[in-house]
């Protein structure tokens, strides 16, 4: 038995570091550039920046040029819009790039996770990327603690960069200072003291859109009446959309105020631009600039659509009882539903001994007999009519008391928002000192790399989550809130400017001031008003043979 120890003999490996592979083979190295606006000054930083890259990858023996991909006047905050940098990324993936050179982290993103992420996957296809102001190159597995750092530091810049931009811009709405964008606002110009100032020709257009929605035209007709009449949008064309109708139909301008804020970026990452909904403060600037409509017609306006957005909802055709669509023609058939099945009600005309009788029965009834409604009536036009406009009338004959029952319920559905214990602004201020104990808490372990810093960063992360939960929380309180009050307060306004007793049938007051007309019996129907309030009404019968 050989009782030697192993002699062991270790043999070096022949691996090639990376400044050896590049020094065996032609490189084919491509440039990275950015300017992070379109202003002249920067578009002239992006010229010297191509010409600088162009100079130096000529002069260097082994290297080939393989492009410099430059994006003009584009964000760095997001690398989905680049087209160039993007360009770059594919030509590196089809094997046509070797080695890439960037002025510096923030230049090739200041997205930390899409530098991390391209990075990695340059370095996955032997593809170094040189930051030159940090002197980092990114084949080394070692450098990605240090490209991360630079990603935060330029990701943290970016965004306290936008921090200042939102402030300031808020601060200037505070003040009342509002930019007209006057090549979209059909009906002004600039004016010669920077206000908007009325087009008479485009105005009278404006005008028509409002009439004619009141009128009880839908966005569709309005539409095919404009492109008929030749009549030209903001743009110029001839061609509408119901986009652009509603638009112009929800624009506060045209009753003279401005509404700010009404829409914000989300971060400055994704620069996604959502509708503000409550998550921010708006500032109405009242009586900024000549309306081309009255505030009445406007809020009339509001209602309306309100008033068919709720009832279209209910007239899609999803079940057996389905109702139709709206309809603007007659104002009951978005109106009146049967009591038993719940389905709509339509207008039919009926001829009786060489007489036309219109009359409104249920759906259900009509398109499927006694199959899912048994014992709904048929109502005469005419005694229906009466019933509601009498209910009406019951509800104006106290001007005083519908009011106290609006201020009420408005008292009532601000409530929920009493006792809070932290307000929307309390919370933003207090994630803003977050954000910054969190930027200084980023500068310290940059500075101290051996240091443990994960706890304190565990903390910051939750302290901020419990924020933005309490955050939506409010604004899911108080978005509800505002949509109550505004539709209580549009309706108050509806009322006010209906004094006198109505004897006749007037289409536009019950838009505004009915929800709903349901069919108890033949001789009963109840009516319930938007305001909440509900009175039961008798029909008068008509004096000849009743019909099934």
């Amino acid at each position: 038995m050989n009782d030697t120890a192993p002699n062991i003999i270790v043999i070096p490996a022949k691996v090639e570091t990376p400044q050896e592979q590049e020094k065996k083979r032609h490189l084919r190295v491509a440039a990275c550039c950015r300017v992070s606006t379109d202003s002249e000054e920067q578009l002239s930083s992006y010229e010297n920046q191509l010409a600088y890259y162009t100079e130096k990858i000529m002069k260097e023996p082994g290297w080939t040029m393989a492009g410099v991909f430059a994006d003009e006047g584009i964000t760095g905050t997001s690398t989905c819009k680049r087209k160039e940098f993007l360009r770059m990324i594919r030509q590196c993936r089809q094997g046509k790039i070797d080695m890439i050179l960037a002025k510096s982290v923030s230049r090739f993103a200041r997205n930390t996770v899409d530098t991390l992420n391209f990075t990695r996957e340059l370095r996955g296809l032997g593809i170094p990327v040189i930051f030159e102001e940090q002197n980092i190159n990114s084949i080394y597995p070692e450098s990605e603690f240090l490209i991360t750092l630079h990603g935060a530091f330029a990701q943290a810049e970016s965004e306290s960069t936008s921090s200042r931009v939102r402030w300031g811009k808020r601060q200037s709405m505070k003040s009342g200072r509002a930019i007209m964008q006057y090549k979209w606002l059909l009906g002004y110009e600039k004016g010669p003291d920077g206000k908007p100032a009325i087009v008479p020709e485009q105005a009278e257009i404006v005008r028509f859109i409002y009439d004619r929605y009141l009128a009880g035209d839908t966005l569709q007709g309005i539409k095919e009446t404009l492109e008929a009449q030749r009549h030209l949008t903001a743009a110029g064309n001839t061609t509408w959309t119901t986009v652009n109708i509603r638009s112009i139909l929800t624009n506060e301008k045209y009753c003279g105020d401005v509404l700010l804020q009404k829409t914000f970026i989300q971060d400055c990452i994704s620069k996604k631009v959502i509708p503000n909904t409550g998550q921010l403060p708006k500032y109405l600037i009242q009586n900024h600039h000549e309306g081309i409509i009255s505030r009445e017609t406007f809020d009339a306006v509001q209602l309306e659509m309100a008033r068919r957005r709720t009832q279209s909802s209910r007239t899609k055709k999803s079940a057996p009882t389905g109702r139709g669509k709206y309809s603007g023609k007659y104002v009951l058939s978005n109106l009146l539903f049967c009591g038993e099945c719940g389905t709509a009600y339509r207008r039919c005309v009926w001829t009786q001994h060489g007489v036309k009788r219109p009359v409104w029965r249920c759906v259900s009834r009509l398109d499927y007999g006694k199959k899912f409604c048994t014992h709904s009536p048929t109502l005469d036009e005419e005694p229906l009519q009466q019933a509601i406009l009498a209910a009406v009338n019951a509800a104006m004959a106290d001007h005083d008391a519908l009011a106290r029952q609006l201020t009420a319920a408005m008292e009532r559905e601000l409530a929920p928002t009493l006792g809070e214990s932290m307000s929307l602004a309390d919370i933003d201020r207090a994630l803003e000192e977050l954000s910054g104990r969190f930027n200084s808490l980023l500068a310290e372990a940059s500075a101290n790399p051996e240091a443990d810093y994960t706890e304190r960063f565990r903390e910051l992360s939750e302290s901020t989550a419990r924020l933005k939960e309490e955050k939506a929380r409010l604004e899911c309180v108080y978005r509800e809130n505002q949509e109550v009050n505004q539709r209580l307060r549009t309706v108050s306004a509806a009322l006010e400017h209906i004094s006198a007793e109505l004897t006749e049938w007037d289409e536009e007051i019950i838009h505004q001031l009915l929800e709903k007309v349901t069919v108890l019996s033949r001789e009963k129907i109840l009516v319930t008003f938007r305001d909440g309030r509900e009175i039961e009404q008798y029909v008068a019968q008509p004096k000849r043979r009743k019909l099934a």
